[in-house]
């Protein structure tokens, strides 16, 4: 699921507007540029259901349209709901910034955890989908299936590095090349009597066992994957011409009509083809096959599907590193997650994103049916938390309407369906989302915490007092009599009188011949020789300054040569990191890098 959030902070806490076209989004691009992870989980989501009733052979797979029928209900119920969340909400924002608004601090903490955890499955599920349509294609690639899946990965990873932003325009071309391939599949197979051609492959069966209801609750949990990206449209209500409100619900009602139309076909024509799971085929494969044949309509669909799942992961990308910069603010992250680059990349949220996703498509062997699972989960504890925000917000504003029970509808029945797909889901990997989400939760609220007590020592929103000059004594480390000493030793002079020098002398060093340079330098300036005792730097020095200055305040002014850029910084030896890292325990001490230049 890609939660596509608004970049201008709206009034209510939502968050910030995606790098959209200034102009607006009319209906159409509003489409392309928004609904990406929607349209692209049919590649994988009715494969969802085929590989689950396979397993009760032919008569399971007769039940793939009864299942459809169902999803597609309970999309019909979304479309309504994000209707009104449009409404409700015209400046934007997702289920974080309405749990926040309307459940407490805690609940919007869940919805933040569920959309990273989508944010993150988006990228791995859409690479590995579009990779599993190209080896389809190109049987021959299929060996190499996780260096392509890691290739693309780390290819859209160094784009947005690199600050190129898409346009919702740029969108069109695919999304339309790839929504008319799929219809055109689906009226031709519709009026063909046979199929033009099959994949002459083995058929994937597991087993044969009857059909129960809980081969049918594991079916629909399965694809339930398909409505990811319902709500992303709600989420950029900003960004849409006026009037903001009238073409954002048009555009998710045309959304839910394609998604929908799309969906029961597929599954009608997998009923009327008997498709079956074949071993490096996909079942959109198939089903394009068996409507156009193996000929150029066949590869045109297939690529158009690897486009637009490429394009699909990389909407991932505008809305991670903006959630997490949202939550960096709000102190639920590390603040360096809020940080931009020159060109308005948020590098840490990228970084942290293609990690994340490389580690699950490296886990899963760039296998999409191992992901899938792992999918609907997080998607429908957002919806359900949004919902349930709305239905606080319309008590709020006393409306007792159809508004209400409309949310409350849509909220019961995506609870229903997260409980659902959990408990079907649990033993092929959903555990590690129901382990994951709470230690996101736990994580995010003790990092709310350290920052609230580094606040509290900081002293945030009190006058404090006047500030007064205090003793202060300045520390030079100096390893050898040089030109850096004596950059060093201006320096510190240039800071206060009181300054003292101090030497460590390491296990082998000749401290007399030490001792005589600085003597015949003759510095005016106290030295300090100390004994290392071991091999480090940083604990004598710490020690020194710990034992010797109390009650004032201590500079410890550190020179280095500061290298070219490239591998020549690789060669000092890094004592000054060793020294910061001992000092900076420290109360009462400041340190200072005074970093001199090489021609």
């Amino acid at each position: 699921m890609t939660e596509v959030l608004p970049r201008t902070e709206s009034a209510d806490g939502g968050p910030s507007e995606p790098p959209l076209p200034r102009k607006g989004l009319t209906v159409s691009t509003g489409l392309a540029g928004l609904s990406l992870d929607a349209m692209a989980s049919v590649a994988y989501g009715p494969e969802a259901i085929v590989l689950v009733l396979a397993a009760a052979g032919s008569a399971g797979l007769g039940m793939t349209l009864p299942v459809t029928l169902a999803i597609v209900v309970l999309l019909a119920v979304l479309i309504a709901s994000y209707r009104q969340v449009i409404a409700a909400f015209p400046n934007g924002g997702g289920a974080y910034a309405v749990a926040k608004s309307h459940l407490g601090h805690r609940t919007s903490l869940v919805a933040a955890a569920s959309l990273i955890v989508d944010y993150v499955l988006n990228v791995a599920v859409s690479i590995a989908a579009g990779v599993a349509a190209l080896t389809s294609a190109i049987p021959a690639l299929l060996p190499y299936t996780v260096w392509i899946c890691l290739a693309i990965l780390v290819g859209i990873t160094a784009l947005n590095l690199a600050g190129i932003r898409e346009s919702a325009r740029a969108f069109m071309a695919p999304t339309v090349v790839f929504v008319a391939g799929i219809l055109t599949v689906i009226a031709v197979g519709l009026v063909r009597g046979e199929p033009a051609s099959t994949t002459s492959a083995a058929a994937a069966v597991a087993d044969t066992r009857t059909i129960g209801i809980l081969l049918l609750l594991k079916a629909f949990s399965s694809g339930c994957a398909a409505l990811t990206g319902v709500e992303a449209i709600a989420n950029a209500v900003p960004s849409f011409e006026r009037p903001r409100v009238r073409r954002a619900q048009r555009a998710e009602v045309a959304l839910g009509v394609l998604l929908g139309i799309m969906l029961i076909g597929l599954a009608t024509l997998i009923g009327k083809f008997a498709v079956h799971p074949v071993e490096g085929t996909t079942v959109l494969s198939q089903l394009t096959e068996a409507a156009l044949g193996h000929g150029i309509g066949y590869y045109v669909v297939q690529f158009a599907t690897v486009v637009l799942l490429a394009l699909a992961a990389n909407t991932s990308y505008g809305g991670l590193p903006t959630l997490t910069k949202i939550l960096a603010d709000d102190n639920c992250l590390p603040h360096r997650f809020a940080v931009a680059t020159p060109r308005q990349v948020y590098r840490y949220g990228v970084l942290t994103l293609g990690i994340s996703a490389a580690v699950l498509l490296i886990a899963s062997e760039g296998n999409m049916n191992a992901l899938v699972p792992l999918f609907a989960i997080g998607v429908f504890v957002g919806f359900t938390i949004a919902q349930a925000g709305m239905v606080k917000h319309w008590l709020r504003r006393g409306e007792r309407g159809w508004r209400l029970w409309l949310n409350a509808f849509g909220a019961a029945l995506t609870c229903v369906a997260a409980v659902v797909t959990t408990a079907m889901k649990f033993t092929a990997g959903a555990w590690l989302i129901v382990l994951v989400l709470p230690l996101l939760v736990f994580g995010m609220e003790r990092i709310r915490s350290a920052y609230r007590k580094i606040d509290g020592r900081r002293g945030t929103g009190c006058v404090p007092a006047p500030p007064s000059p205090t003793g202060t004594v300045i520390v030079v480390p100096v390893s050898e009599v040089s030109e850096l000493s004596r950059e060093a030793l201006s320096a510190a002079l240039s800071l206060g009188h009181d300054v003292v020098a101090v030497h460590v002398c390491l296990p082998g060093a000749n401290t007399t011949v030490f001792t005589k340079a600085w003597a015949a330098w003759h510095p005016e300036v106290p030295l300090e020789i100390i004994d290392a005792g071991d091999c480090t730097v940083g604990g004598p020095v710490a020690r020194y300054v710990r034992d010797n200055f109390h009650g004032r305040r201590k500079v410890v002014l550190i020179a280095e040569v500061d290298p070219p850029s490239g591998w020549d910084r690789l060669l000092p030896s890094h004592r000054s990191d060793e020294l910061e890292r001992q000092l900076r325990r420290l109360p009462e001490t400041v340190v200072c890098h005074l970093r001199v230049q090489t021609s």
